[in-house]
C-alpha cells in the first residue's frame, strides 16, 4: 500500500474529508482539509492494490477472489481514513465495479466489512465532474474548454464554457476494456494494433462529429492517469511549464510501446506497473481522439474525477472552495 502525506492544515480552521475512489487497479483514498474560502488542501493519499483485470470475466462479473481483494482494499483505506481523523468519507466506484452484474453483492460485502455504502455515477455524470474539476483548476479565464478522460473501462469527453458542460459523453472504450478485447498478445501483434486503431476510428466518428459541431475550445485538457503517464513518457527531458501531451510525439511512441512486453513498458520513465499492460491501448485511443478532434496537444490537469466529486460535495454542503492552484 503506497502512501503520501503533506503538512496538515490546523484542524481548528478545517474540516477533514476523504474521497475514496474504488476502481479496477486500486482503491485510492485522498484526505484533504477544507475550510471556507480556501482550496482543498491535500493532506494524505493512500493506494491499496486491487488488480481486478484478471478477475473480471467477459460479462463483467467480478470473481470471488476479486471480490475478496476489493473488500480488503476498501478496508485498508477506511482504516487509514479513521487513523487520519476523517470527519466524512465520500466513497465511489468507477466503471469496473459500477457496471459489474454482481455489483450489489460487491456493495453488500463492502458494507458488511467496513460500514461504507458505495456511491456510483453514470459515465456522463463522471464526465461532468471531471469537467468541473478542470474548470475550477484553470478558472473562468480559460474560456471554452474541452476535457478528455481515459479510464480503465470508459472514455469521457466534455465541452463547455461554464462549470457544467454543454455536451458530455461517456463510451465503453477504456484502456483496460480495449486491451482485453483487442490486444490479447504480449506484446500485441501489428495486426491487433491495426484492428484496434481502425475500430476506434469507426466507433468514435459519430461522437467526435458532434463535438466538432461545437464552437472551438480555447483550452483542451486531459485529466486521467493514462494521459498523464503518456505525457511524462513523451515529454522532452528539459521540458518546462505545464505538462502536455503532443500528438506528434504520441504517434511516434506508439510503435515503440507496441513492440515491448508489459515488463519492458513498466521499466519506462513515467509508466506505472499497474498501467503497463494497458498503456498501448490507452495510447492508441489517445492518438485517435486527438487525430479526429484535430487537436495537436493537450495540457494535463492536476485535478480530475476525485477532485470533481469532492468539489460537488462541498458545493452541495455549502462549503464552497476557491479555485485550484492554477485558477484565479
Amino acid at each position: 500500500m503506497s502512501r503520501t502525506t503533506d503538512e496538515p492544515t490546523p484542524l481548528s480552521q478545517a474540516v477533514r474529508l476523504g474521497v475514496l475512489d474504488v476502481g479496477s487497479n486500486t482503491a485510492h483514498l485522498q484526505v484533504v482539509d477544507v475550510y471556507p474560502g480556501g482550496s482543498p488542501a491535500p493532506l494524505h493519499t493512500v493506494k491499496a492494490q486491487i488488480g481486478l483485470s484478471e478477475d473480471i470475466d467477459r460479462h463483467g462479473v467480478i470473481s470471488p477472489d476479486g471480490l475478496d481483494r476489493l473488500v480488503q482494499a476498501v478496508q485498508e483505506c477506511v482504516a487509514e481514513a479513521e487513523a487520519y481523523g476523517v470527519a466524512e468519507l465520500v466513497p465511489f466506484g468507477t466503471s469496473s465495479v459500477r457496471d459489474a452484474p454482481n455489483r450489489i453483492e460487491a456493495c453488500k460485502l463492502i458494507r458488511r466489512a467496513t460500514g461504507v455504502d458505495m456511491s456510483f455515477f453514470s459515465g456522463e455524470a463522471e464526465a461532468g465532474l471531471s469537467f468541473l474539476a478542470a474548470r475550477r483548476w484553470y478558472g473562468w479565464q480559460s474560456g471554452r474548454m474541452l476535457v478528455l478522460d481515459i479510464g480503465g473501462g470508459t472514455v469521457e469527453l466534455a465541452i463547455g464554457r461554464g462549470e457544467e458542460p454543454e455536451l458530455a459523453v461517456s463510451l465503453p472504450l477504456g484502456a483496460w476494456r480495449l486491451t482485453r478485447r483487442y490486444l490479447s498478445q504480449d506484446p500485441p501483434t501489428a495486426q491487433e494494433v491495426k484492428k484496434l486503431r481502425r475500430r476506434l476510428r469507426e466507433v468514435l466518428a459519430p461522437t467526435i462529429a458532434a463535438f466538432r459541431e461545437q464552437p472551438d475550445p480555447q483550452l483542451v485538457v486531459a485529466v486521467s492517469k493514462i494521459f498523464t503517464q503518456l505525457a511524462k513518457l513523451t515529454a522532452a527531458p528539459d521540458a518546462q511549464g505545464p505538462l502536455v501531451l503532443e500528438y506528434r510525439e504520441l504517434r511516434r511512441w506508439i510503435p515503440k510501446l507496441a513492440r515491448m512486453t508489459t515488463a519492458e513498458r513498466a521499466a519506462l520513465p513515467g509508466i506505472s506497473v499497474a498501467r503497463a499492460r494497458t498503456i498501448v491501448a490507452g495510447a492508441v485511443l489517445a492518438r485517435i481522439l486527438l487525430e479526429l478532434l484535430d487537436v495537436p496537444r493537450v495540457e494535463i490537469c492536476p485535478w480530475g474525477l476525485r477532485e470533481g466529486i469532492l468539489l460537488r460535495h462541498l458545493d452541495d454542503s455549502g462549503t464552497a472552495p476557491a479555485n485550484g492552484e492554477g485558477g484565479e
